[in-house]
């Protein structure tokens, strides 16, 4: 069954707009870059950029979350001017052709987000380090007063599948008290909407990544919004013994597995199927 959302802030405030987390939102993936993971979702130019956005907008997103740093194991590291190069190409595509559009901003790096959002207009910073990698990034989102994703993760995307970020008493408990610790710091530095990632596939094994799936519902406990991106994840091609191309049929499943858990957003990179899986759950679980 749905989690009870009573007891939970579901609106945050992004571009001047209160936005209602209770119906599930479906947040389409803009990879400006060359080396993503999934090939498919690679836009290494203004064109493909401008294909891509076109499409998540017809498709249905509710947000794009626009990312020019690789965050896959082995990838390469990218300059801070070179990653707003690549955001530039995704922004003036965005604001060209859906200019109404939310826009999350995929980056670990406190100068480039804020850049994002006070020169771009980046309504949303989705940081995968949780503020681990940049001393400043806290600080910065107090300034800027936008709403924060917090992603769970241990290590940097070179490092974070080492044996030594890998171990756990227990991982829901371990990422449950992560959380619990930066969010009472961050309430305490005036920032008010904080959105919770608990980081599938980031530094953690593929039974790690299931277990959180079984106790997804648990960080609904925190009383703050939970997104969700397994999009064709190794959890999913490995356990399947697949490739990520060949994963949306089990990306779909996860999905339905995490609305029913109380995500309220999914970060995916088929936004046309989310959407279905959004409907039918709520249709199906009121």
């Amino acid at each position: 069954m749905l989690t009870d959302n009573r007891n939970r802030k579901l609106t945050i405030n992004a571009g001047g707009k209160l936005i209602d987390l209770s119906r599930p939102q479906v947040m389409g993936i803009l990879n400006v870059t060359p080396d993503s993971f999934y090939d498919n979702s690679r836009c290494p130019d203004a064109s493909t950029v401008a294909q891509r956005v076109e499409q998540l907008v017809t498709e249905g997103a509710d947000m794009i979350d626009i990312g020019g740093y690789s965050s896959r194991p082995g990838c390469d590291d990218v300059s801070p001017d070179e990653e707003k190069r690549r955001l530039a190409i995704g922004f003036e595509a965005i604001h060209r052709i859906c200019p109404d559009m939310i826009v999350s901003v995929d980056t670990f790096r406190a100068e480039v987000a804020r850049w994002s959002v006070e020169e771009c207009g980046a309504h949303i910073i989705n940081d995968i380090s949780g503020g681990e990698m940049d001393d400043n990034m806290y600080d910065t989102v107090a300034r800027l007063q936008v709403p924060y994703v917090m992603m769970h993760m241990r290590g940097t995307p070179n490092t974070m599948m080492q044996e030594q970020y890998l171990q756990y008493e227990d991982v829901t408990a371990d990422v449950l008290q992560y959380f619990a610790a930066k969010i009472d710091r961050l309430t305490l530095m005036g920032i008010n909407d904080i959105i919770l990632d608990p980081g599938f596939g980031f530094s953690k094994t593929i039974d790690d990544n299931y277990r959180l799936m079984r106790h997804v519902d648990e960080f609904t406990r925190l009383g703050l919004p939970l997104l969700v991106g397994i999009s064709r994840k190794s959890m999913i091609y490995k356990l399947l013994g697949t490739t990520p191309t060949e994963s949306l049929n089990g990306t779909t499943a996860l999905n339905v597995l995490a609305l029913m858990g109380g995500a309220n957003i999914l970060r995916v990179h088929d936004v046309r199927q989310a959407v279905e899986a959004v409907k039918i759950v709520t249709a199906t679980i009121p």
